[in-house]
């Protein structure tokens, strides 16, 4: 998809380099609106206006209808910055600033439009327009759930040695566990907790929450924060409702910013806002909404502090009890899927000679029953060493605990480990240990695993092994991106973006109008785009323009991420990963939002070269 924008790139630019003001950045709003019934919608497939009608102060619109009139372009003059070139030079090819085969034009032009209103709609139409027609066929179809997508460069051919994570990394679990964890720790809470009986009535709701979400434990307020620490306005909720974005801001002291301070710690569980990173969090969260909700509605008082800690002991409960651990064992069938590519993969890394290790906090029975459904009973043999019950996070940070072997019951043994032999199974134990009985160590190294923080931040940072994150909402995600509705729906905000950026100097009455109507209409795409994903947090990985947080830890702690292990069935073992180079702010305009600005952002050019 990043591909295809960069042939609408090059026909929008050639377009729209010569045309009209150039802006500095737009300040961010600080307010998110609702849908406005004023507002107009994309079409999807249509690339037309629907329904609502446009509206000025004074009750009418001045926008042109049908095809977009013609109008003069303003005149312009040199600057100090366009000196004449000597007979034959010619402009050297990629010079910042400069399209080939268009020809360079000068961009600070203080000359008004005689009718700024048709001039500012005659350019809406014209990019509009653009938008629907130079998007190439096929665009939306170049994204792939299969991929593995690269944060930095890895070359297969230098990893001997894959280990893996087992729950939602070999062995992927439907989302009916979700369920079960919900109604199972919602009655924790009435019959341990002694919670009123009414909150039994609240059914797991399956797409209320994603993944990466914060908790203010102090408000009792579910967010969605970028990776700059900004709250995205419209993905605040108490209980099941969301909170007004001005209610926010007096929260927060006047900002949606939450500092450092008050985050989440570097594993997410700060003492005032926890981020919930892994999968079996969304009952957690879900949970948590559902009963902050009862008590509101109900009109009881209460302390969110204290729901918190009990919401997240029903949840722990569920695990240490092994609920969870005897439905899956019950009805293997019912709830791993995709377990025949587990075993694909493991087969193929096997038979090309790779050292394979497994380090878990599953308990070994658990781990047991589960390979032989996906593998075969012979499972063990694939792996040269297997850790279970290790307590991630702390195995890779501690070096107290010792490991214990186990027989092939399950039980403890005795003796001293001064080995780590292939077949035997290790309990507990610290990455310490394993590295100096291993001897695997650095890039020759490449782990899996689903959780950010307690399976890779620290094998990055501190240990330097490769790391390879599964994101299975990537899969769902790519389809929503994959969409022509997407497509042209993100397109049109980028562009309009950039027309609002590119044209904010026109600040007569009449261009105010304009310019609000252009800004009801962006804020109204960024919220269908958003609940595209999901209606309450919008994408797991996107907070409009900027990445969530959860994104900036998964750029910053994995190498590598995919929807599932068996997207490495895709590539051969000497295959090298290579990131792609996305532009930065002050690079090359390769993206829609830049399209109508790029390097053209100094509206005041020729004022400060007298200046200088």
């Amino acid at each position: 998809m990043n591909m295809s924008f960069k042939a609408v790139a090059a026909t929008l630019t050639r377009t729209l380099w010569t045309k009209g003001h150039t802006t500095p950045p737009l300040a961010r709003s600080p307010k998110v609106n609702r849908l406005s019934t004023t507002c107009r919608v994309f079409a999807a497939g249509a690339g037309r206006e629907q329904g609502c009608k446009e509206k000025t102060q004074n009750g009418s619109s001045d926008r042109p209808s049908g095809e977009v009139p013609s109008f003069t372009e303003p005149a312009h003059r040199c600057t100090t910055g366009d000196k004449k070139r000597p007979t034959g030079t010619k402009e050297p090819v990629g010079a910042p600033g400069v399209v080939t085969g268009v020809k360079r034009r000068s961009h600070t032009s203080t000359a008004v439009p005689a009718n700024s209103t048709s001039y500012l709609w005659a350019r809406y139409n014209e990019t509009k327009r653009l938008v629907h027609d130079v998007i190439p066929p096929g665009a939306c179809n170049l994204l792939n759930s299969s991929t593995v997508y690269a944060n930095n460069e890895v070359d297969l051919a230098e990893v001997d040695i894959y280990g893996f994570d087992y729950d939602y990394t070999l062995a992927l679990y439907s989302n009916a566990l979700h369920s079960m964890i919900y109604n199972t720790a919602r009655d924790f809470l009435i019959e341990h907790f002694k919670y009123p009986e009414g909150i039994r009535k609240y059914d797991y709701i399956p797409n209320f929450a994603v993944r990466g979400l914060h908790y203010d434990i102090q408000k009792g307020l579910l967010m969605k924060i970028d990776a700059f620490h900004y709250i995205e306005p419209g993905t605040v909720y108490r209980g099941l409702s969301p909170v007004p974005d001005e209610e926010v801001l007096q929260l927060y002291g006047g900002t949606y910013h939450v500092p450092l301070q008050q985050d989440s710690g570097f594993y997410g569980k700060g003492p005032k806002v926890k981020q919930f990173m892994d999968i079996f969090s969304i009952p957690e969260m879900t949970l948590l909404a559902a009963t902050n909700d009862f008590f509101i509605t109900s009109g009881i008082e209460y302390d969110p502090v204290h729901l918190f800690k009990d919401v997240s002991e029903a949840i722990g409960m569920v695990h240490l009890k092994g609920y969870m651990y005897k439905w899956v064992m019950k009805d293997l069938d019912k709830f791993i899927q995709r377990g025949e590519e587990t075993a694909a993969v493991l087969h193929r890394l096997v038979s090309h000679g790779k050292k394979l290790f497994l380090i878990t906090n599953s308990p070994f029975s658990f781990v047991d029953k589960g390979m032989t459904h996906m593998v075969g009973k012979e499972w063990r043999d694939f792996f040269d060493v297997v850790i279970v019950q290790a307590d991630k996070p702390h195995f890779f940070t501690d070096c107290i605990k010792p490991f214990r072997r186990l027989d092939g019951n399950g039980d403890l043994q005795w003796e001293k480990i001064n080995s780590l032999d292939k077949g035997q199974i290790y309990k507990q134990g610290n990455l310490f240990d394993f590295l100096r009985l291993s001897g695997w160590r650095g890039s020759r190294v490449l782990y899996f695993g689903d959780h950010l923080y307690s399976d890779l931040a620290d094998l990055m940072l501190r240990h330097g092994w490769r790391t390879a994150a599964i994101v299975p909402e990537l899969e769902q995600e790519t389809k929503v991106v994959s969409t022509k509705r997407y497509a042209l729906s993100l397109t049109w905000l980028q562009a309009l973006t950039g027309l609002m950026e590119r044209l904010q100097t026109h600040r007569d009455p009449a261009s105010k109008v304009v310019f609000e109507e252009w800004h009801n209409e962006r804020e109204e795409l960024m919220v269908m785009t958003k609940n595209l994903f999901n209606p309450q947090f919008g994408s797991l990985f996107r907070t409009c323009h900027n990445p969530t947080y959860f994104s900036r830890r998964l750029c910053r702690f994995s190498d590598v991420y995919m929807a599932s292990l068996s997207c490495l069935l895709n590539y051969d073992l000497s295959y090298t990963f290579y990131p792609r180079r996305t532009p930065l702010q002050h690079e090359a305009p390769l993206w829609m939002d830049q399209l109508c600005t790029g390097c053209m952002k100094t509206p005041f050019l020729e004022e400060m070269s007298h200046i200088r």
